[in-house]
């Protein structure tokens, strides 16, 4: 008979404790949700904090739009430059200049390139601070295109330029009209990439002082003091952004890959 009562009280114990416990999860799930909204609340809804990533993105879109507009039409420039030298040996000048800025471009960090151009050749002018990123990430990337944008030219067959001689075409018709659209072609994948580099590199446009996405989850940090929630939220947005362009490169090349086997 004792012995049955001890096993009673044992078994009252442990679905007690098993209660106990469960209660405890609960409570502790409850409680993180609970401290999860709070500072939720506190990093981006109080004072519309969230207001900093909104303006922030639209910053960092639009100098990204803008800069690789200019990195396509300069590197396309230097590309083509540099591809009639290497086939004719004419613009001597113009290849060494090209060089040149290929090699202080790509052989310096971009956030030097930033600060030399708004502290020392903009010091003295009162100038927009985005134009001056769109500038210096302009030059950034029109060094990275140009080398796309050459390495597409050169691999087309000398033949294509026969063939638009052999038509009556100059070599810059022949380039125009029948080079380029082969070249943009073949290196469509390379330039969207090349976007999506463009678009992280933006990253650095607080060094000036400019309102871009990543200086917005700073700015909330300052305030709040708490830098997980509005640092991670930044990391996020870049991540969305980042994937859904991937995805569009992705697309692209399977309908280029379609269309070449047409």
């Amino acid at each position: 008979m004792n012995n049955l009562l001890m096993a009673a009280s044992a078994g009252t114990l442990e679905a007690t404790a098993e209660a106990a416990g469960g209660f405890s999860v609960i409570e502790a799930v409850k409680g993180f949700f609970i401290e999860f909204g709070n500072d939720f609340y506190d990093n981006f809804i109080e004072a519309d904090r969230y207001m900093f990533l909104v303006r922030g993105l639209g910053n960092t879109l639009l100098i990204t739009f803008f800069s690789l507009v200019i990195g396509i039409l300069l590197g396309f420039l230097v590309a083509v430059i540099r591809s009639t030298h290497d086939k004719t040996g004419k613009l001597k000048f113009l290849n060494v200049i090209s060089k040149i800025y290929l090699t202080v471009i790509r052989g310096t960090p971009v956030v030097v390139q930033l600060l030399i151009i708004y502290f020392v050749i903009f010091a003295s002018v009162d100038i927009d601070k985005v134009l001056v990123a769109v500038l210096a990430f302009g030059l950034n990337s029109g060094a990275y295109v140009a080398e796309i944008v050459r390495s597409g030219i050169m691999s087309i067959d000398n033949g294509q330029f026969e063939a638009g001689a052999s038509l009556g075409l100059s070599y810059s018709q022949t380039m125009i009209s029948i080079i380029i659209p082969q070249a943009f072609k073949n290196i469509l994948p390379a330039l969207a990439n090349e976007f999506i580099v463009l678009l992280k590199e933006t990253s650095v446009s607080g060094y000036i002082a400019i309102a871009d996405l990543t200086k917005g989850g700073d700015t909330i940090r300052s305030q709040t003091y708490e830098p997980l929630m509005p640092l991670i939220a930044v990391a996020l947005i870049y991540l969305a952004m980042v994937m859904i362009l991937s995805r569009l490169v992705t697309l692209l090349e399977r309908r280029l890959a379609k269309n070449d086997k047409r």
